[in-house]
């Protein structure tokens, strides 16, 4: 990846589980941290919908053309509305990786979506579909799957636009944005 390369990075707002939709904001960033657009669309709390928004987010925008990887923190947003990299990498035409800070519980993941979907298989698949893989960083590793990309792809990416921490700006950005829609101004750890 070069030096000053175009990431974007995707996060969902907070929300709670009686909301009907949750935003979700994407952030074109200039490696290392540069801010070069801001990206945003509505997907719903625990629904179908993500890949599709997403996608569609990626598709009608401008800064398309000029990206070399998509990076989305964690598998799905507003709960349980998992995310199909496969699909959404064929949308962005780049690379799609997903990054968690922590390393997911799958069998509480399971239970969960067994206990509260009835295509609890077809979401279970998609999340397992790729393998986890544990990326160490100055700070603490973090965890992600990629398509479209080698693990040491994105271990480049991470580095590059990591400027502080473990999670890197086009994440840490959108997640301070997303939460300021909802709250009005952003706060927490991000």
């Amino acid at each position: 990846m070069k030096p000053k390369s175009r990431v974007l990075g995707i996060d969902d707002g907070p929300f709670r589980f009686g909301d009907a939709e949750v935003p979700v904001v994407g952030v074109v960033v200039q490696a290392p941290s540069y801010i070069d657009g801001v990206l945003q669309t509505r997907a719903q709390v625990d629904g179908r919908d993500a890949t599709e928004r997403i996608g569609g987010m990626i598709r009608r925008s401008r800064y398309r053309e000029g990206l070399a990887m998509v990076l989305v923190d964690g598998s799905a947003v507003g709960g349980f509305n998992v995310i199909d990299v496969d699909r959404l990498h064929g949308d962005a035409g780049v690379p799609v990786a997903t990054v968690t800070r922590h390393k997911p519980d799958f069998f509480a993941m399971e239970r969960a979506l067994r206990r509260k979907f009835e295509d609890w298989e077809d979401r279970w698949e998609i999340l397992r579909r790729h393998p986890l893989e544990e990326v160490p960083t100055r700070h603490r590793p973090v965890y992600v799957t990629q398509v479209g990309a080698t693990l040491a792809e994105v271990r480049e990416a991470l580095a590059l636009t990591t400027v502080r921490g473990a999670l890197p700006e086009p994440l840490r950005i959108p997640h301070l944005v997303a939460a300021s829609l909802v709250r009005g101004e952003s706060r927490g750890r991000a």
